[in-house]
């Protein structure tokens, strides 16, 4: 055979190898995106069923607490700035953690009402309230382990050359802050025996 001839199928076959390499590296972005895409997805359904809760809660706690007009105004601008549209990732979290920080300050109010804390309607609305900060949670979990695959793959080389030369861009994370990194706790000792 002759010697240019190898040459070129060698070539050939280099270039054919490059090429399905970059095919599937372009579609493992894709697919890692979808899947980041689609946590993003459960999240939102979470936090908007934590939003169409609020209102019953603060109405709730209002005809206990009236006097407590500031608290009942800040849980309502933080909601209304939580549930609108945000243009990044960053800004939703930032909304989100100053709802969550409100929503702490309306159950510190509600602390100091006996006769609230004993309320059929509060308490089944803290309850449905507390499971939705623990899917809220593991929906964050689930998103930010995605966008953690994801950024990995368009940081590890060779990757990072198909995942620059596409477009392909870091997804962030959707953190909650404060300390402890978790939802105020919202039990007021219902579910304790013995006190």
């Amino acid at each position: 055979m002759d010697p240019i001839m190898i040459t070129l199928t060698v070539v050939g076959v280099l270039v054919v190898a490059v090429i399905l390499w970059f095919i599937a590296t372009y579609n493992a972005f894709v697919r890692l995106r979808n899947l980041v895409e689609e946590a993003w997805r459960q999240v939102d359904v979470e936090l908007h069923r934590r939003y169409d809760l609020i209102p019953n809660l603060v109405e709730t706690v209002k005809g206990y607490a009236s006097h407590e007009r500031g608290v009942f105004e800040e849980v309502t601008r933080a909601r209304a700035a939580a549930a609108q549209p945000a243009a990044t990732r960053e800004q939703q979290a930032a909304n989100e953690n100053a709802l969550t920080a409100a929503i702490g300050r309306l159950f510190a109010v509600a602390e100091a009402y006996p006769s609230l804390k004993a309320d059929a309607n509060f308490q089944a609305l803290q309850a449905e309230l507390t499971n939705t900060e623990d899917r809220i949670a593991g929906g964050r979990r689930y998103y930010n382990a995605n966008v953690r695959e994801f950024n990995t793959k368009l940081e590890t080389f060779p990757a990072s050359i198909v995942g620059s030369m596409t477009g392909f861009r870091r997804a962030t994370y959707f953190e909650a802050e404060g300390s402890s990194r978790d939802v105020p706790r919202v039990d007021f000792g219902g579910a304790r025996t013995g006190e």
